[in-house]
């Protein structure tokens, strides 16, 4: 069955300060990607670290930004102000899940505990059948190796099945990786991990 194209693209992304240049610039090349091929950006509503970057960039360039953010974090210091639209939603929870439900795809930039929550949380929803949408990583100065890594160690030692490594895309240039996203199929025997024949 053919997948729906994809025309909106979820961010999760790292929000913290003092992060080194090269990552602000990938992430805000990545906005300006989206933008230029008329994707519309969903994001958690911050201004701050990777989050502001890849907002911008995809604001500079005439795109269209959707911020989801949560009560608590909806304030002056934090949340950006020059979004085409910004959603203020209860709690976290709430939140994630409208950013999923806005989701025709997902993107992980680097990041810490938020992102990687975000990110294993699609990747499980996916490992299940709730959804099929791609997942991808921007590599930015190979970041994720390190991660990567470990899910190959958790598929050696039988704790993930080796088609859902195929679940995560991921690519250092954002032009491959959303090429590989647009064309991505779901991996056969997926649902052999809730079945177990």
């Amino acid at each position: 069955m053919p997948l729906k194209p994809i025309q909106t693209v979820t961010i999760f992304s790292g929000s913290a300060d003092h992060l080194r240049q090269v990552y602000l610039q990938g992430a805000w090349e990545l906005g300006a990607v989206l933008a230029r091929r008329g994707l519309t950006l969903v994001f958690g509503g911050g201004k701050t670290g990777l989050m502001g970057a890849v907002a911008d960039g995809a604001l500079e360039n005439g795109g269209q930004v959707v911020g989801v953010i949560n009560e608590s974090l909806n304030t002056p210091a934090l949340a950006h102000a020059g979004l085409s639209r910004m959603e203020i939603l209860p709690d976290l929870h709430t939140r994630k899940a409208r950013m999923s439900a806005l989701a025709d795809a997902y993107i992980a930039l680097p990041g810490g505990y938020g992102t990687f929550d975000e990110l294993f949380e699609a990747l499980t929803w996916a490992q299940i059948g709730l959804h099929q949408k791609p997942i991808g990583l921007l590599n930015i100065d190979r970041y994720f190796n390190p991660l990567l890594a470990l899910l190959d160690h958790a598929i050696a030692e039988r704790f993930i099945y080796p088609e859902h490594r195929q679940l995560i895309i991921c690519e250092e240039d954002p032009h491959i990786l959303l090429e590989k996203m647009q064309a991505y199929r779901p991996p056969e025997n997926l649902s052999r991990w809730v079945e177990r024949p």
